[in-house]
């Protein structure tokens, strides 16, 4: 194996998963940065943020699933000027994929992989099509799950047709779990990556070298993910893999997406307890690792919303 191991040193990747320090750091020179997921529209939004001062948590980036698709002209607008005011990022989903489509492939037992791809040309479309108004809307982060949406948004970006300021968020849905795959989509123009779930601490510090972008890792992982509760590890994941967002989801709780003003209660519910999560998860890490330095609000690299932003500033 030696061959193999030197060629990929060679190649600027590690030789072994190996539970090395990282020295890298956020633009304001911070280790780690805390994110809450599934903030499904403007009252779950206002609830987390709550939560978040009740408990003293700060958090830097809220993410959201079931897209820009599933919300108004007004909430999106609404939920721009909330986190615009907090000087904290919010990512939105960029759907539809084929999960949500009419793919039976992608609900069929070993079509998993394919839930998250735009399946041809109009899906495609539809996808860039939900990123631009997201956008339009004062937007500046976006999830994305798909290596040819991923492409296609980067062209748009450095031609003007989305802001140069848009930052594209990689849900960890694509999947991609070694060095050399994750560096592909940093050089395809993604800003931060949502690893998967089950990695261990020495494979976080591999990627972690191949890469210069953020690492998105969950510490606590909805059901349908893995459902790993992984607070006791925060302090190794932070010291192998700063720059790092930590992600606090939830296990043993509902899947809402898609969701909407049916599921409301639920989803206020789950976000206030998974800044909860996020209380006892910073607390841990304060204990095991003082010294560990967290972002404070407005970070320098947050894609803070703007939500006064006109059609112009897409550079058009």
């Amino acid at each position: 194996m030696r061959q193999t191991r030197d060629f990929l040193r060679s190649q600027g990747l590690p030789r072994e998963d190996a539970p090395v320090t990282s020295t890298k750091r956020f633009p304001d020179g911070a280790q780690y940065r805390v994110e809450i997921p599934s903030t499904e529209g403007p009252e779950v939004l206002d609830a987390v943020l709550a939560e978040a001062d009740a408990r003293q948590v700060v958090v830097h980036r809220i993410s959201q699933g079931s897209g820009g698709m599933l919300l108004t002209d007004a909430e999106l607008r609404e939920m721009a000027r909330t986190a615009a005011a907090r000087s904290v990022e919010l990512s939105l989903f960029a759907r539809p994929v084929a999960g949500w489509d009419t793919s039976p492939m992608a609900t069929a037992a070993g079509g998993g992989p394919v839930a998250a791809q735009a399946r041809g040309t109009e899906q495609l479309v539809h996808v860039l099509e939900d990123i631009k108004r997201t956008a339009e809307a004062g937007i500046r982060s976006v999830l994305i799950t798909d290596l040819g949406v991923l492409k296609t948004a980067s062209a748009m970006r450095a031609a003007g047709d989305l802001p140069p300021d848009l930052q594209f968020k990689i849900s960890v849905q694509m999947g991609l779990a070694n060095p050399a795959a994750v560096r592909i989509a940093e050089d395809l123009g993604a800003d931060t990556y949502n690893v998967p779930t089950d990695l261990s601490i020495g494979q976080l510090a591999a990627i972690r070298a191949a890469t210069e972008l953020p690492l998105d890792v969950y510490v606590e992982a909805p059901d349908d993910l893995g459902g790993f509760v992984r607070h006791f590890e925060i302090a190794e994941i932070v010291r192998v893999a700063a720059p790092v967002h930590v992600k606090f989801g939830l296990r043993n709780a509902p899947n809402i997406y898609p969701s909407g003003s049916h599921l409301t209660p639920t989803a206020v519910a789950l976000g206030r307890e998974r800044v909860r999560r996020a209380r006892i998860g910073l607390d841990l890490l304060h204990r095991y690792a003082p010294a560990a330095e967290a972002s404070q609000l407005a970070a320098d690299g947050l894609a803070v919303p703007r939500p006064d932003s006109t059609v112009d500033d897409l550079g058009r």
